[in-house]
């Protein structure tokens, strides 16, 4: 963990603070003006789209941290066998969460409100089913986790490890745009912030982070 609770960084704050909300309003208006096309993940445009949004992201937060790229946390952690045992716990938490959550009478699961699970297998379409695996595996946690446990967690610190650990996992639910997934989605991102709390690394995060949305698109390949 951090040895000292950092500065504020106003500006700082204030530049992380106007992405998440304005991400968040454009998120949510779109959700109630689009509706999603089935099988995003079997199109080359989706992998297109979405990597040139995440480069659009990742170039803001390095502009962000600027002179700060330890705010990043992108290092390894202080001991890889802790990290995997905090990473087991949280994924054994996120694992629980959406079996409780399952059992809600909710309009529609916070997979289904999403939209991008496939309905169907698409051999035809394999390669752009890849690419866009490895731009939901590998691109969105590795920019996403800068984001919300590297950077944000790091600026909110001077509040205090909890306080910042609910910021962020708010945060990233909130910018998903969802309302039912949200129940899922904020203790996933607070688990997440925990992970990096206690190892003081993102990069566990990024892992399960990973992992969790490339098994989800296995298993509803799979179950398709």
């Amino acid at each position: 963990m951090e040895d000292a609770i950092p500065r504020p960084s106003y500006v700082r704050i204030g530049f992380w603070t106007l992405w998440v909300a304005a991400f968040a309003a454009a998120a949510y208006a779109a959700r109630g003006t689009h509706t999603t096309e089935p099988d995003v993940v079997y199109k080359f445009s989706t992998f297109v789209f979405g990597t040139v949004f995440y480069a659009v992201w990742l170039g803001f937060v390095l502009l962000v941290t600027y002179n700060r790229l330890d705010l990043l946390a992108l290092r390894r952690p202080q001991s890889w066998r802790n990290a995997a045992g905090y990473a087991g716990a949280a994924i054994a938490a996120i694992i629980a969460c959406e079996f409780v959550v399952s059992l809600l009478p909710l309009p529609q699961s916070p997979g289904q409100e999403q939209g991008i699970a496939p309905t169907q297998w698409q051999s035809a379409h394999a390669a752009a089913f890849a690419a866009n695996f490895v731009l939901l595996a590998v691109i969105a946690p590795f920019v996403e986790e800068l984001m919300y446990r590297g950077l944000g967690q790091s600026l909110f610190r001077f509040l205090g490890q909890y306080p910042a650990m609910l910021i962020v996992g708010v945060a990233f639910g909130v910018n998903h745009g969802l309302v039912e997934g949200l129940l899922v989605l904020i203790p996933f991102g607070i688990a997440l912030a925990w992970v990096r709390e206690r190892t003081d690394s993102v990069v566990p995060g990024m892992l399960v982070h990973g992992i969790f949305n490339g098994g989800t698109l296995l298993l509803a390949v799979a179950l398709a």
